[in-house]
């Protein structure tokens, strides 16, 4: 019966990544970036339950290189994949845009592999499944460094809300989803967009990571705010690396394409507080050219990233 379900699954998913990237390909007079073609892959989470996580891998060209550089992709509380089981609109516009670049992309589900809905609603949230995010990253990045077109020490890692807070706890220097021994090397550069746990609270006092950090918010975020995180990150280790933009009148979710501004009373917080969504063109312009060259430079050049401008 495991098995079978198994395999359902599987094949469930592979056509629902078909018939997004058949959507995905279609233009309603607006230019987009190609998309290239993304396979289903699985491997184990390192989180010591054996979970068989699902993951969708978008290659790019080669750009007569033998290997590539690559990103993992963590996405935020509602999960990877949305109610009609396509890949959500966000995760393949960057697909897109990271592969026109030359860099392939791993998306990893964490939610429909272990058989739970979305961990927006404060009653739907498992910590148990939040501690194991970053154990699924590294076990994404194990995969990725074990593929021939792959360069291992060249990848990064990019999550948004609550994957934006799984970026801050695998990259920090006490990660407890880190392997002990990474002989092809650790994340090169990472990037959260509205992060969740970004606070001193969440975090500890003098947040510390190797990595360098890419952070985006909107100012006028009331899910994920600005200045519980800028506190944190102002008091992070003057070793660390972090660069923050933050978008004057932008709402949680800016960077997603075409997403009207809205409510969410669903996901009313224990704070009483209902978070407000939408797109802002202006912020998610920024935010494109900011993180695609960001990326670049990281993971392309032969020097680690600066400070983007």
């Amino acid at each position: 019966m495991t098995m079978l379900a198994d395999f359902t699954r599987s094949l469930l998913a592979s056509v629902a990544l078909s018939v997004t990237l058949l959507v995905a390909g279609c233009s309603t007079g607006v230019t987009t970036p190609s998309a290239a073609s993304g396979r289903l892959v699985h491997f184990t989470s390192l989180d010591g339950s054996a979970t068989q996580l699902d993951g969708y891998l978008f290659r790019a060209k080669s750009n007569g290189q033998d290997r590539q550089p690559a990103i993992v992709f963590l996405h935020g509380c509602g999960g990877l994949l949305g109610r009609t089981g396509a890949i959500n609109a966000r995760e393949l516009d960057w697909a897109a845009r990271l592969n026109d670049i030359g860099i392939t992309v791993l998306m990893v589900d964490s939610l429909g592999p272990r058989h739970h809905g979305e961990m927006c609603a404060p009653a739907h949230f498992d910590p148990g499944i939040n501690r194991a995010r970053p154990h699924d990253a590294y076990a994404a990045l194990e995969f990725l460094q074990k593929q021939a077109y792959v360069q291992p020490n060249r990848i990064g890692v990019i999550g948004w809300s609550q994957g934006g807070g799984a970026v801050l706890n695998t990259i920090r220097a006490d990660s407890r989803g880190r392997p002990a021994a990474l002989p092809a090397g650790d994340f090169r550069a990472a990037a959260a967009f509205y992060p969740g746990s970004c606070s001193v609270a969440q975090q500890g006092t003098e947040w510390r990571s190797a990595i360098p950090l890419l952070v985006l918010m909107g100012e006028k975020d009331v899910w994920t705010p600005l200045v519980p995180c800028r506190a944190l990150m102002d008091a992070r280790s003057p070793t660390t690396q972090v660069t923050m933009r933050a978008y004057p009148g932008a709402y949680h979710d800016f960077d997603w394409p075409n997403m009207r501004i809205h409510e969410m009373p669903a996901f009313r917080t224990r704070a009483g507080v209902v978070p407000i969504a939408g797109t802002d063109e202006a912020a998610r312009a920024d935010a494109l050219r900011l993180v695609v060259g960001y990326f670049a430079k990281a993971l392309q050049a032969d020097d680690q990233p600066n400070a983007p401008r």
